[in-house]
């Protein structure tokens, strides 16, 4: 009987720590260290170039807005991974949903917020 319940109790636990992972997910709670290097500079790569291409490639502005540190001083990380994966509607900035996860957005999110490093190898 004893064992019975154990069994329920365990399964439940489990159960609700599998249900949480896409919230975690979804609400940037996991540690950037579950991307790796190669996918950082994959990463690096897209934001340099894709995203460069309107918030010029430094990130300092161009037909979008500067994406530093201080031009995002005040907006919170979840904002911006939003952002990033819903795109703004009626704007030139578009969804990128379908070529990336929470994750990558919330890595994103971070790395702009700390001052987005640049491509490897390149020129400083």
């Amino acid at each position: 009987m004893f064992a019975r319940v154990r069994l329920n109790a365990l399964a439940l636990l489990c159960a609700s720590l599998i249900a949480s992972v896409p919230a975690c997910v979804q609400h940037g709670a996991l540690p950037p260290s579950t991307i790796d290097n190669e996918r950082v500079q994959l990463l690096i790569h897209l934001v340099r170039q894709d995203c460069g291409a309107c918030h010029g490639l430094n990130l300092t502005g161009g037909l979008g807005p500067a994406l530093t540190p201080t031009a995002l001083g005040g907006k919170h990380r979840d904002y911006l991974s939003r952002i990033i994966l819903q795109g703004v509607p009626g704007t030139a900035m578009p969804a990128w949903q379908p070529l990336l996860d929470p994750v990558d957005a919330d890595w994103i999110a971070r790395r702009l917020l700390e001052g987005f490093p640049p491509l490897q190898g390149a020129l400083p």
